[in-house]
């Protein structure tokens, strides 16, 4: 395993294709500047590795995968600073949301405001029992403003997210699993375990032909659905002419593993 550290942000390898991003930032894990560019560092080493197929992101804060923006930071700002921040936020988010690699968020412990954003940038979800998950910004005069109102509405619905955003509340990590906000539930304290299980069953599998599935599935939300349909064939059609599809067809008929890059 092959270790690198950032002052907020730890970033090691497990196996040749899975990265571990870890958030110890205490005491909540706050998404000041030091955790951005950890973000950013660590998205950087996937891209120049370029042998990363997943990338896990945990907290080492017991109790906190992560508690939202910097408020301290926020309330000593002016606006045109306010503003400059949360374009870094959004930033990082945007750029691990449309990351090449699969990605996983790790929660045991608290994931609010921007910190559940950060969960929710990620492509799945594992969470620890005893996890809860919010976007209070109503309570500051404020409203999700790196992607939370717009991602949380795809994955529960518009009343849910409604919900969950105009009463502050804390969903705890059953109803989360429930009504599709978390993909995986585990036992407390075991997410990061459960997580890095999840990544060894998707390194096993086409990264090419996952990434077309998230495309696929994503485009459904805003295509009509006989558009939707033609760009399913468009994806497939690329997969078989220059994705691993014969290497995946000739591993079935030999009945061995198949040997994706």
């Amino acid at each position: 395993m092959s270790e690198g550290i950032t002052e907020a942000v730890t970033r090691s390898e497990v196996g040749d294709r899975i990265m571990v991003v870890t958030l110890q930032r205490p005491p909540a894990n706050a998404l000041g500047l030091p955790i951005i560019d950890g973000l950013n560092a660590a998205l950087d080493e996937a891209d120049a590795k370029g042998n990363i197929k997943v990338i896990v992101i945990a907290s080492d804060v017991p109790g906190f995968f992560a508690a939202g923006a910097d408020i301290k930071h926020m309330s000593l700002v002016d606006a045109q600073s306010f503003t400059a921040y949360g374009d870094r936020l959004r930033g990082v988010l945007d750029r691990l949301a449309s990351s090449e690699r699969i990605s996983i968020a790790a929660v045991d412990g608290l994931a609010l405001g921007g910190g559940l954003e950060l969960a929710m940038a990620c492509t799945l979800r594992v969470s620890g029992a005893g996890a809860r998950f919010g976007l209070p910004e109503v309570r500051l005069g404020l409203i999700p403003g790196a992607g939370g109102t717009q991602r949380l509405p795809r994955l529960v619905g518009r009343g849910r997210a409604l919900d969950i955003m105009l009463t502050a509340r804390q969903v705890p990590a059953d109803e989360a699993h429930v009504i599709g906000l978390v993909d995986r539930l585990t036992e407390s304290g075991k997410a990061e375990e459960a997580a890095l299980a999840l990544a060894d069953e998707l390194c096993a599998m086409s990264l090419p032909a996952q990434r077309a599935v998230i495309r696929t599935v994503d485009a459904s939300f805003d295509l009509p659905l006989d558009e939707g349909f033609r760009y399913e064939v468009a994806q497939e059609q690329e997969l078989f002419e220059s994705g691993e599809a014969k290497e995946g067809i000739s591993a079935f008929l030999a009945k061995r593993p198949s040997n994706f890059s």
